[in-house]
């Protein structure tokens, strides 16, 4: 049994990125409906909107999950409404998790803490979190300045635990669910595929970048202060890996990235899998061809284990 599967109630293990103002019930709602998890972001800090999403997400009776990003919630405003709504599975981030794990597992919800680190991922299982999403260095967003692959970080933290695992950072399709699977992970979590989704609610000009990126198409940014993030390459981005730190107005104008398309306005945060990501296609189209190749591979595998072959 898939322990992924039956702590989310997901027909596949296949996790949405919590997206700060992107991972609301429009994109949550598509993933989930696809057969995957959908997740609703609180990142934004704008709590009474995210309560309103929430409750959206909820009254769809879908599947899916809510993230607590421990150092971006102003209050315990947050998780007490999670607490008291109904939610089954929460991903918390960006903090220690052990002042949250009691009251969320009191409440009868399914935690999970995203680590960056091997030590992390030790602390939050002796603190009795139920599983870890696994963030490797290639994934977009907010990142640990001491960069360690997926590839490593989920074979060091399997080989050192057997809570279930959520890996996160460089996938975006069947071959590397596949390579996830085989490191030890029983799900994959996808943000910068998603963020390129035709459900996604961001502009155009934001899909289209993600599209026309190659492989060396994100910059990691502000490596020796806080936070580091993965973000898209532009000019505004040269200018801040150029100088070495960001300023303290960068992300200001992030929703003028998002919702009006001004590549310039802050950062446009992504992974590495830009370089894999050719063209813009719906959450069930990617779901479905992501578990399809999935198969496709485990099975090849499988029969060259079966006749002792490599092949």
């Amino acid at each position: 049994m898939n322990r992924v599967l039956a702590h989310t109630g997901a027909r596949y293990p296949i996790v949405q990125a919590p997206m700060g103002w992107i991972a609301r019930t429009q994109l949550a709602s598509a993933v989930s409906r696809a057969g995957g998890l959908g997740i609703i972001e609180t990142s934004s800090g704008e709590t009474a909107n995210c309560q309103r999403e929430i409750t959206a997400m909820s009254a769809l009776g879908l599947p899916f999950g809510v993230n607590l990003p421990i150092r971006f919630l102003k209050d315990d405003a947050m998780l007490r409404f999670v607490c008291e709504s109904g939610v089954k599975f929460v991903t918390t981030s960006a903090g220690s998790p052990a002042k949250f794990i009691r009251p969320l597992k009191d409440a009868g919800i399914v935690v999970y803490h995203a680590v960056p680190t091997v030590d992390t991922a030790l602390k939050c299982v002796d603190a009795g979190i139920d599983g870890l999403v696994v963030e490797g260095a290639e994934g977009g967003g907010f990142k640990n300045p001491e960069e360690v692959s997926t590839l490593v970080l989920l074979q060091a933290i399997r080989a050192r635990m057997d809570v279930p695992l959520i890996a996160a950072g460089g996938i975006c399709d069947g071959r590397g669910m596949a390579a996830a699977f085989a490191l030890g992970a029983e799900a994959i979590q996808m943000g910068t595929r998603f963020v390129s989704c035709s459900e996604s609610p961001v502009h155009a000009n934001y899909k289209n970048a993600i599209v026309d990126a190659g492989e060396t198409g994100t910059w990691v940014l502000n490596k020796k202060s806080s936070p580091c993030i993965r973000a898209l390459k532009s000019q505004r981005t040269q200018a801040i890996h150029e100088a070495g730190l960001m300023p303290a107005d960068t992300f200001a104008n992030l929703k003028s990235v998002y919702f009006d398309g001004d590549m310039e306005a802050a950062p446009a945060l992504a992974g590495q899998t830009v370089g894999l990501i050719d063209s813009i296609k719906t959450a069930q189209e990617i779901i479905e061809e992501t578990v399809s190749e999935f198969f496709a591979i485990t099975a090849r595998l499988g029969a060259l284990a079966a006749a002792r072959s490599f092949g």
